[in-house]
């Protein structure tokens, strides 16, 4: 819809990984060196963290851009709420390796003969596994079990794993010493700082095209900043959303007040749907200093707490397709939660106007 009005050739904040917008940061580029660096040495396992929508997926897409498919085989395996065996299968069905018999112990035959019969041809095997903090115990043990397979002193797979932070706790961990001694390579990637959040959202946009329209003002990158922390995945989110409030305004200089709009909108629709389904509070005396909702909600979410609760939702949403159930009923808790705090602030407003009138 906005791209014809403000003259661009692509939607520049789409949420998909892409890495045709890869943004050369200096956390992308430090963790991008570490990743060219572990893919060199063909060996081990390398290690990529970092919190929800930090580009993970992204810098990978960015490296296996630069690969041979016909020298490199890769895998990838997003689906990680599995088991051991349901792990392996998944792995030799994405690299169409199919045992003749059943279990454990015939894939792992198979998928060894697989790997030798690629190094015999002078291709090598990449196993990319995303949302690793999501994997059973067991299952990054396999993981590890797998790399045991080698010819010649030569490992037979390599295995990138991406992670948010919390997966750094369980390589930590009591029973995985094995696994980090064959880890070569380890990054964490945190969140842009201002002045390059600006150069990631001006990098993007002139990759479609973008000749200064709308403009954005100096404090509208502020009130960005303020709003996203500086995650990639939440700056697309808002730019491609305010870019949207502007179309339909017509307007054609996006500054602070248009940004705050846009980020109001954004936080209300995750409490919106449930307050429409909750029963609503007595309405208050004239005289009574009760706030307008939005501001009551401004009130009690500090940054820090909207923060927080928005990277909770953003991972169910992630893994959404791993169990739709619980990760729908883990929404719903944290949605209700927020409805009940709100509740709770309600009545606290309501006491304080009946002492004001007891008084």
């Amino acid at each position: 819809m906005y791209r014809e009005f403000f003259g661009l050739s692509g939607k520049p904040f789409q949420l998909s990984p892409d890495a045709r917008f890869f943004y050369p940061s200096k956390e992308h580029k430090r963790a991008l060196s570490f990743l060219q660096y572990g893919l060199g040495q063909g060996d081990g396992f390398i290690v990529i963290t970092g919190d929800v929508g930090t580009g993970k997926t992204t810098l990978v897409q960015t490296l296996l851009a630069d690969l041979d498919p016909k020298v490199t085989i890769v895998a990838n395996i997003v689906t990680t709420h599995l088991k051991e065996e349901d792990l392996l299968s998944l792995v030799g069905f994405q690299l169409g390796v199919r045992p003749a018999g059943t279990g454990k112990a015939a894939m792992l035959m198979e998928l060894e003969q697989f790997f030798l019969s690629r190094f015999r041809e002078h291709e090598r095997v990449l196993l990319i596994v995303d949302e690793a903090q999501n994997l059973p115990r067991q299952s990054v043990e396999e993981l590890r079990m797998l790399s045991n397979f080698q010819s010649h002193g030569r490992p037979l797979v390599q295995v990138f794993l991406l992670g948010q932070e919390e997966f750094r706790t369980t390589l930590l961990s009591e029973g995985f010493e094995q696994l980090r001694q064959r880890v070569i390579a380890t990054y964490h990637l945190n969140p842009l700082d201002l002045a390059e959040m600006r150069s990631y959202i001006e990098h993007r946009l002139k990759l479609v095209g973008w000749h200064s329209d709308p403009v954005f003002t100096n404090d509208a990158f502020e009130r960005i900043f303020a709003y996203t922390q500086g995650v990639p995945r939440r700056i697309n989110n808002l730019c491609d959303r305010t870019l949207l409030y502007a179309f339909l305004e017509e307007l054609h200089r996006i500054d602070g007040e248009v940004v705050r709009i846009v980020g109001d909108e954004i936080d209300n629709e995750f409490i919106g749907d449930a307050l429409d389904n909750k029963p609503r509070a007595p309405e208050p005396v004239q005289d009574a200093p009760v706030q307008p909702l939005e501001s009551m909600a401004r009130m009690m979410f500090d940054k820090a707490n909207v923060q927080q609760r928005l990277a909770s939702l953003e991972r169910a949403v992630d893994t959404l397709g791993h169990g739709l159930k619980d990760e729908l009923q883990d929404i719903r808790s944290l949605l209700m939660e927020l409805v009940r705090e709100m509740n709770e602030q309600r009545a606290k407003v309501g006491e304080l106007s009946k002492r004001k009138r007891a008084s």
